[in-house]
């Protein structure tokens, strides 16, 4: 049986049934099929809009340039030959009843309906792909030609990819604040660690830092419109957390999801005004943050020490506030010794 191509995802079972009516229908139904097309339709809602999906794809393939109809082309005639081997009866039905032109827009199914032909191939091709990082200390706003904005936090790498139906960013590492353009028939997906995050236009923050010992791996916190939070690897289907403005989930580094909570009084995503904000956060992580935005000076060796939990809000890049506040606040001492500064145990 052919695999799926690794790199192009295979249809699911509501876009090869409207795959499979829009196919049939070119060649026109008896009675007895137009019945059970139009059940087909009125079974589920799902099913009209896969089908108007295909025959818009059918349509604007009256606006590809020539060299694109030629490329797809030669690149059917490949996977006909290839599928010769082995047809199935649904195959040499569909090659031999469908007319050249609405081939190139219907055929996307292979000899055992797991291969994706010369159409699918060319719809998955991304308009625009493009990588951005920042540098430790920096952030960056960067304007997507959807017209959504993006600002990367320091030490972040973002990967962006946007199709002719969706919409996706890989957050590699660190943090980043999305502005999402509003467009419902391209869903925008936020990949971060094993979670996705899908919304079609709305304001919110990710954090995904695998190089950090925090309790969630992947951070969603969302400050206008809805988003809807799922599992990277869940089935479709599976049910997701959909989060309103306000409101912020945690994922661990498999994918799952806690409890929904709230926004803290301070708005997702200070580090935009040079602020991070810490709720009994353990010290050792503090300063693992902090180092995200430069080199510190600051250690912590004693193992209880570092558990001791800090509240408050700083400026990453001027610590002496931090430095100065934190011994009335812990049971700490600061002990320099050149370059370094130990956070101990006070005496």
């Amino acid at each position: 049986m052919t695999q799926p191509s690794p790199s192009v995802p295979a249809l699911c079972d509501i876009d090869q049934q409207a795959l499979d009516w829009f196919a049939r229908r070119e060649r026109s139904l008896s009675a007895d099929e137009a019945a059970q097309f139009n059940a087909w339709l009125a079974a589920n809602p799902a099913h009209g809009e896969a089908y108007a999906r295909w025959h818009g794809d059918w349509a604007r393939l009256d606006a590809l340039p020539a060299a694109d109809i030629d490329r797809l082309r030669r690149q059917l005639a490949l996977d006909k030959a290839s599928a010769a081997a082995a047809p199935s009866p649904a195959r040499r039905h569909w090659l031999a009843t469908l007319a050249p032109r609405a081939a190139l827009a219907t055929l996307a199914l292979s000899a055992s309906g797991g291969g994706i032909l010369a159409w699918q191939h060319w719809q998955q091709q991304p308009l625009y792909a493009a990588s951005f990082a920042t540098a430790r200390g920096q952030q960056q706003s960067v304007t997507l030609p959807d017209g959504s904005v993006l600002r990367l936090d320091t030490a972040t790498r973002v990967a962006v990819t946007l199709y002719r139906q969706r919409r996706e960013v890989r957050l590699l590492d660190g943090q980043a604040m999305f502005q999402v353009r509003g467009d419902a028939k391209r869903p925008f997906d936020v990949l971060a660690g094993a979670v996705r995050i899908t919304v079609v236009g709305t304001r919110f923050s990710v954090r995904h830092t695998p190089g950090m010992a925090c309790k969630d791996d992947v951070r969603v916190e969302v400050e206008e419109g809805r988003v809807s939070v799922a599992r990277g690897t869940a089935p479709a289907g599976t049910p997701a957390i959909l989060l309103t403005a306000g409101q912020r989930v945690g994922a661990d580094q498999h994918g799952r999801l806690g409890a929904i909570g709230k926004v803290a009084a301070r708005g997702i995503a200070p580090w935009r005004e040079g602020r991070v904000s810490f709720d009994d956060t353990p010290l050792a992580q503090v300063l693992a943050e902090f180092e995200r935005y430069g080199a510190t000076g600051l250690v912590v060796r004693d193992a209880q020490v570092a558990q001791l939990g800090v509240t408050g809000t700083f400026d990453p890049l001027r610590l002496a506030n931090f430095m100065r506040v934190l011994p009335r606040v812990l049971p700490v001492a600061l002990r320099r010794d050149g370059d370094v500064t130990e956070i101990a145990a006070a005496r």
